[in-house]
């Protein structure tokens, strides 16, 4: 389904956010016979409905809103509408259409797209991709779950989008080139269990894609993927990190040398990973990596990381803060902690609490010394998870301001205090942005 086919037809747009506003300027513009905009989840951190988009289509809340779906032609839901809400699950049984608004925007673009998930490392690669594509003038536009809505994209000859399992879900075009970084289980509350979120999320290489690339080191995602023809980056076959010619490790493609692993300003072996599959996008996409190496090298020591994911913020006290709020899985949080390894660690967990198992940290956690400050609303759970090892010193905080301040009195000298939450910002934040702005924010005040 193309925005062209709404022309005439009735649409409900469910969500009032960012998305939604996206999906109602498009839409709009396409002639509907009718468009309004449901959302069920208003509360104090919702924005204003006014100006030009509630011209364009009129707000419904409340229980008027189902209502209101019900009797639309076609329904274009916002990627937080969970596949599991009690509303989606009926307007399914009545066979009422669900699109959103990246499914309409895909079909018109995917031939031009690049479109990377996973459940961990999606942003930075696909940052990644569009930094390296512009280093080596394929302009490109950058956007999606990290960035700018699909919808509000302008026309480009080249894409590169980051994509959440959300947005996977209900795409019937596969992009250009389909990227996928890991697999582990995450948004099982929003998807029905872990083998519906693999399928959702996998949904990206379901229509087509022309060429597919993958991180050949992650075992789930070898697992699922089974024999399918795709790059592996991470092996022989693609890109990979090994001892280069002196001695040291070096990023290479298949059997040439490319540049050290020192030239990549990021930290941690997930980052290397990334920036192989990164590289091998870039091969299936023509451009000579080889003999481009050079440029390439430059480009990525200039690249600096996105803001959310491990962010230092500068502190006078001798402390690193960091802000790593994107890290919304325990296994995303896993990987943060393994970056700042030999240093004294105090890690802020909690947010949305979905459910998750959180014995994988534990694990993790077990032979490592380190202080773990929850916050509502999983917090509690997840210090309740480590309960019993040895090392691992566990406080509760109010909020997130407060659990700032506790770091400060327990981080030794020279240590970090990294907010990796484990758990995504919904319900006490509008965004994760927000969230980040409560912790930087928090950190300046507390250092007065």
């Amino acid at each position: 389904m193309r925005l062209s086919d709404l022309r005439g037809r009735t649409v409900a747009v469910w969500g009032a956010g960012r998305e939604g506003r996206a999906a109602v300027t498009a839409i709009a513009a396409h002639g509907p016979a009718g468009l309004v905009v449901v959302d069920d989840s208003a509360n104090f951190l919702t924005l204003p409905w006014e100006g030009p988009l509630a011209e364009a289509a009129p707000l419904v809340t409340g229980e008027e809103g189902f209502d209101r779906l019900a009797a639309a032609d076609v329904v274009v839901r916002s990627p937080g509408v969970p596949n599991t809400h009690p509303w989606m699950v009926e307007l399914r049984r009545r066979n009422v259409p669900v699109t959103q608004g990246s499914a309409l925007w895909m079909a018109d673009h995917a031939d031009r797209t690049v479109g990377v998930t996973g459940s961990k490392g999606k942003s930075t690669t696909s940052s990644l991709i569009s930094h390296l594509l512009t280093a080596m003038d394929r302009p490109n536009v950058f956007g999606g779950n990290i960035g700018v809505p699909l919808l509000d994209l302008p026309e480009a000859e080249l894409y590169v989008l980051e994509l959440s399992s959300y947005q996977c879900a209900d795409l019937t075009d596969s992009p250009r080139v389909a990227v996928v970084t890991a697999l582990f289980p995450e948004h099982l509350d929003a998807h029905g269990g872990e083998r519906e979120y693999y399928q959702d999320k996998l949904n990206l290489l379901a229509h087509g894609p022309r060429t597919v690339v993958v991180n050949g080191a992650d075992p789930r995602l070898a697992l699922e993927l089974g024999d399918r023809a795709a790059v592996r980056a991470g092996s022989s076959d693609a890109t990979y990190v090994v001892n280069g010619p002196d001695g040291t490790p070096w990023f290479h493609l298949r059997d040439q040398p490319l540049f050290p692993r020192a030239v990549l300003p990021l930290v941690g072996r997930h980052n290397e990973g990334n920036l192989c599959v990164a590289l091998a996008v870039l091969d299936a996409l023509g451009v000579d990596v080889v003999a481009r190496k050079d440029s390439l090298a430059l480009a990525v020591a200039e690249f600096q990381g996105l803001a959310h994911r491990l962010t230092e913020i500068p502190d006078p006290s001798g402390l690193t803060f960091v802000d790593d709020t994107l890290a919304t899985s325990p296994y995303a949080a896993m990987h943060a902690i393994d970056a700042y390894e030999g240093r004294p660690l105090t890690v802020i967990v909690g947010g949305t609490d979905r459910g998750l198992d959180y014995t994988p940290l534990r694990d993790h956690l077990a032979e490592r010394e380190i202080t773990v400050i929850g916050i509502p609303d999983s917090g509690p759970r997840i210090v309740a998870a480590l309960a019993g090892l040895p090392a691992v010193r566990t406080e509760l905080a109010d909020d997130l301001v407060a659990a700032v301040g506790l770091s400060r009195k327990l981080t030794p000298a020279g240590g970090v205090v990294l907010l990796s939450p484990a758990a995504p910002s919904y319900g006490r934040f509008r965004n994760f942005e927000h969230r980040s702005e409560v912790f930087a924010q928090a950190v300046a005040d507390t250092a007065r």
